[in-house]
């Protein structure tokens, strides 16, 4: 259980949850807040459970938390009459149901919240079938049905496209890039058809360049088809010389060896695979199986967890205490204390040492294990392949006795031999086994009565501490209730002298805010009404100096001042719009005078040019032109 709410609480604490639990304060939450937890937990695997509990109806709660449940497919300890508990646990919040929900809901949330998820579209509305009768209900139910089915087909594609590793910003890339190189490419085409347009039998040459790639493609094919042909070739090669390396040392050795002398090492060949496979190598890997067990043992032996921490914790606040008093006890003698404090540091650092001896204890022996693990398949390996090796010989054995008319014989002495091995193995041991039958059942008669006669003052001491551990267990539950209560009505009151804290300290801002405000408009105000008097005192002043001062003075001067200049404008605007009409004319006048200047200079340069024509003579103001 402790397992489990650690588990719950860690999970908890981590994103989107957020909770700020350790395990007291999650083990002493009121049903209520479980089971809003528990809520928060199922919205985050179905967004429509966000809901505030306070404002549901219990009955209402535990239906939705149930029918969740049961789309999630979550399947409660118990049976029948457990179920029912089940259900009167989840309406009251009770922990040893609540508990094993969060777990099972916090191990697989990713998974869960694909299965509610797909719930939405793939649990089937039942319709009655007086219903179905009804044709517009009937096709309407077989949309819904079909629209179902392509939902599943639909989604399945979409997991495996997932699965596939593709993405589709990759993807869209990708079509965008081959889109732009299928634009560049018809730009390209279009531009080598109008270049080869303007060429004499551009038709017949792209025929012939079509056959050109053509055969390039099938000259491609034809050197990859010889490429793999060639592979082929030399691998056939290599097979036919190994087989004819066999069949020549085959050859060689029937041809050298007797049927005596093969008979011979033959058998002893067998029986020396036969001891190693029989006797020493099943000693020898019995030995590493033990080796390996213990040093497997001594692997699985916990590590330190999170108990051996805190204990070890602690510890050092123990001696930290200690360490702290004697240091308090030396200050008040005037001591030095680097005496005792060395110590209790040396024994810190033997520890420390300890420890880490340990570790190097566990490396080593985790390196041997990894050793044993190798050797241990390289054994088996070698009886593999003298299984082999005795298999090929036993063959080639058969097969010589068949030469010689004899076949079976070494199966028939090898059995013969074993059942005599057997046969006296078995007397030995039905000899042996009564005898040890005899003697086991005294020892394990005697065994008994000493286990009997040892376990009987314990078992008394056992009773004793079972009725005083139900006592302290009945306590515990009675100081945990009054606990809390005690708790609860405490957090009550705490919640509500926060509220009045809270609005107490915002109404003392406010009324510091406003304190300030009007602090500022009375400064305001000082510094005005200071002005005011200054300026009554220089107007009433008998003297010029201060009464120019003034700022009505000042004002009563630039409103003077505007007027005048406001006059002078006026009467400017007036002699502007008076001459208006005159300089109006007298520009016109200006404008044709330069015309006519211009005219005389145009009729200058045409003089000017044309004097081998003619003569411009100018006369009274007149131009004549004398031929």
């Amino acid at each position: 259980m402790s397992d489990q709410i650690k588990f719950i609480v860690d999970n908890l604490n981590k994103e989107p949850f957020g909770k700020n639990y350790n395990l007291i304060t999650f083990d002493s939450l009121e049903p209520m807040q479980l089971l809003q937890v528990l809520s928060d937990v199922l919205a985050e695997i179905d967004p429509k459970q966000v809901v505030d509990i306070r404002e549901e109806m219990p009955e209402q709660t535990a239906k939705r938390m149930l029918s969740l449940l049961g789309i999630l497919k979550y399947k409660p300890p118990g049976n029948a009459t457990d179920m029912s508990n089940f259900r009167q646990g989840l309406v009251i919040g009770s922990k040893p149901v609540i508990y094993p929900v969060l777990h099972w809901l916090l191990q697989r949330t990713n998974e869960l919240k694909k299965r509610a998820y797909l719930a939405r579209f793939l649990i089937k509305l039942e319709v009655p079938s007086e219903f179905l009768q009804d044709e517009t209900v009937a096709d309407t139910n077989k949309q819904y049905e079909d629209l179902m089915e392509a939902f599943k087909t639909l989604h399945k594609e979409c997991e495996q496209l997932k699965a596939s590793g593709f993405s589709t910003a990759e993807i869209r890339r990708d079509i965008s890039a081959m889109e732009e190189e299928k634009d560049q490419l018809i730009k390209r085409v279009e531009r080598l058809k109008k270049r080869v347009e303007t060429v004499q039998n551009h038709q017949r040459m792209l025929k012939i360049a079509r056959q050109l790639r053509v055969e390039k493609e099938r000259e491609e094919f034809l050197a990859q088809q010889k490429q793999e042909q060639k592979n082929q070739l030399f691998h056939a090669v290599q097979r036919l010389q190994r087989i004819q390396n066999q069949l020549k040392s085959m050859r060689h050795a029937a041809a050298d060896a007797k049927p005596e002398s093969l008979m011979k090492r033959l058998e002893e060949e067998i029986k020396f695979n036969s001891y190693m496979v029989t006797e020493k190598f099943p000693k020898e890997l019995e030995n590493k199986k033990k080796e390996l067990q213990f040093l497997q043992k001594v692997v699985s032996e916990p590590a330190m967890g999170h108990s051996d921490l805190l204990e070890l914790e602690s510890k050092i606040n123990e001696i930290n205490t200690q360490i702290s008093q004697l240091i308090e006890k030396k200050m008040m003698r005037n001591e030095p204390i680097e005496g005792k404090l060395s110590l209790y540091r040396q024994q810190f650092k033997r520890y420390v040492s300890k420890l880490r001896s340990k570790s190097t204890v566990f490396k080593k022996k985790h390196q041997i294990i990894a050793e044993f693990k190798a050797e241990f398949g390289l054994l088996q390996r070698t009886e593999e392949l003298l299984k082999q090796r005795h298999e090929n010989i036993q063959h080639q054995l058969q097969t010589i006795e068949e030469k010689k008319g004899i076949s079976g014989y070494s199966y028939t002495q090898e059995e013969l031999e074993r059942v005599s091995a057997l046969k006296s193995e078995v007397d030995e041991m039905k000899g042996r086994t009564l005898d040890d039958m005899s003697e086991m059942v005294k020892r394990l008669n005697s065994l008994v009565s000493e286990k009997k006669s040892a376990l009987a003052p314990v078992i008394k001491e056992l009773r004793q501490l079972r009725q005083k551990c139900q006592e302290l267990t009945q306590e515990c539950d009675e100081k945990k209730s009054q606990y809390d209560s005690c708790a609860a009505g405490l957090e009550s009151n705490r919640s509500k002298l926060e509220q009045e804290v809270r609005g107490l300290h915002e109404e003392c801002l406010q009324d510091e805010s406003r304190y300030h405000y009007t602090n500022c408009m009375i400064k305001n105000l000082e510094v005005q009404l200071c002005r005011a008097t200054d300026e009554m005192k220089a107007y009433v002043s008998s003297d010029q100096q201060e009464k120019r001062k003034a700022i009505r003075e000042q004002y009563t001067k630039n409103i003077a001042e505007q007027e005048n200049l406001g006059k002078k404008l006026r009467e400017k605007q007036k002699a502007v719009r008076e001459s208006h009409g005159p300089n109006m004319k007298q520009v016109k006048m200006w404008r044709d005078f330069e015309q006519l200047m211009e005219c005389k200079k145009q009729c200058f340069l045409k003089q000017q040019s044309q004097t081998s024509i003619g003569q411009v003579i100018q006369e009274g103001g007149e131009d004549r032109l004398v031929l």
